[in-house]
C-alpha cells in the first residue's frame, strides 16, 4: 500500500502547498464539545441528512427553519409522545419536503436517540467515547437502531456532527483504489468496509492525523481539481 506521505504529498501539490492544503482542513474533532451536544441537535442533524439523500440540499437548507418549528425542535421525548395525527398532518405541512418515509423516519429516530440517551447519558456522550478505528461498527449500530441511517447518510451525519471518522465519498474510494486496497469504485458491502477501516487504522498509526483529515485529504489528493 501507497504510504499516506505520499498521498498527502500529492494533495499539496495539487493545492498550492502545505499551508495551502492545511487550510481546507475541518475543524479538529473535539470531544468534549461533543459530549455536551444535546440530543435535539442530534436528532435535528440524523434529519437534515435523511432528508438530503438522494435531494438538493440547498432545498432542505432553505426550508430548514420550517423542519426546526414542525419537528418541535427535535425534542426526542416531544416527538415520541405525539398522536399518529401530528404525524398524519406533517404529510400536508409545506414547511417541510413531505416525503412519508423520511418523516416517520424522525419518529423512529427520536426513538433511537431516547433509547442511546438512557443507555448513556446522551448521544454526544455515546459518540464521544466510540473509537475511530471501529467507525463501521458504528455506522452497523446506527443502521440496526435507527431509521434510514444506512450507507453515506450515516457517515455524513457522523461527519457533520463533529465524529472524527472517513467518509467513502467517490474520490476517496479513487484514492484508497489507487493507493492499492482492493475494494470496489461504490463501497457498499461489508468486507470493503471493514478494509477500508483497516487502511485507515494503518493511516492513524503512520501519520497520527484524525480520521477528518485523512479523508479530506484523501479526496483532495485525486479527480479533479476544484477550486475550494
Amino acid at each position: 500500500m501507497t504510504s499516506f506521505k505520499t498521498i498527502r504529498a500529492r494533495a499539496e501539490k495539487r493545492k498550492g502547498g502545505p499551508k495551502a492544503l492545511e487550510k481546507l482542513m475541518p475543524a479538529k474533532p473535539d470531544l468534549k464539545r461533543l459530549a455536551r451536544l444535546g440530543d435535539d441537535r442530534v436528532l435535528a442533524e440524523m434529519t437534515k441528512r435523511v432528508f438530503c439523500a438522494g435531494f438538493a440540499w440547498s432545498v432542505i437548507e432553505t426550508k430548514w427553519d420550517g423542519f426546526e418549528d414542525a419537528f418541535l425542535h427535535f425534542q426526542p421525548a416531544k416527538l415520541t409522545f405525539q398522536p399518529e395525527d401530528y404525524w398524519e398532518g406533517l404529510l400536508r405541512d409545506a414547511r417541510i419536503v413531505r416525503n412519508g418515509a423520511k418523516i416517520m423516519s424522525v419518529r423512529d429516530n427520536a426513538a433511537f436517540v431516547q433509547a442511546i440517551a438512557k443507555e448513556h447519558g446522551s448521544f454526544g456522550k455515546f459518540l464521544a467515547k466510540w473509537p475511530s478505528s471501529d467507525e463501521i461498527g458504528l455506522l452497523d449500530l446506527m443502521t440496526k437502531r435507527g431509521s434510514r441511517l444506512g450507507g453515506n447518510t450515516g457517515q455524513m451525519l457522523l461527519r457533520f456532527i463533529g465524529w472524527d471518522g472517513f467518509v467513502t465519498s467517490g474520490d476517496v474510494v479513487a484514492c484508497l483504489r489507487d493507493a492499492g486496497l482492493d475494494i470496489a469504485e461504490q463501497v457498499k458491502s461489508k468486507g470493503d468496509l471493514a478494509k477500508v477501516q483497516a487502511q485507515f487504522n494503518a493511516w492513524a498509526e503512520e501519520t497520527g492525523l484524525p480520521y477528518t483529515y485523512m479523508s479530506r485529504i484523501c479526496a483532495l489528493s485525486v479527480g479533479e481539481n476544484r477550486s475550494e
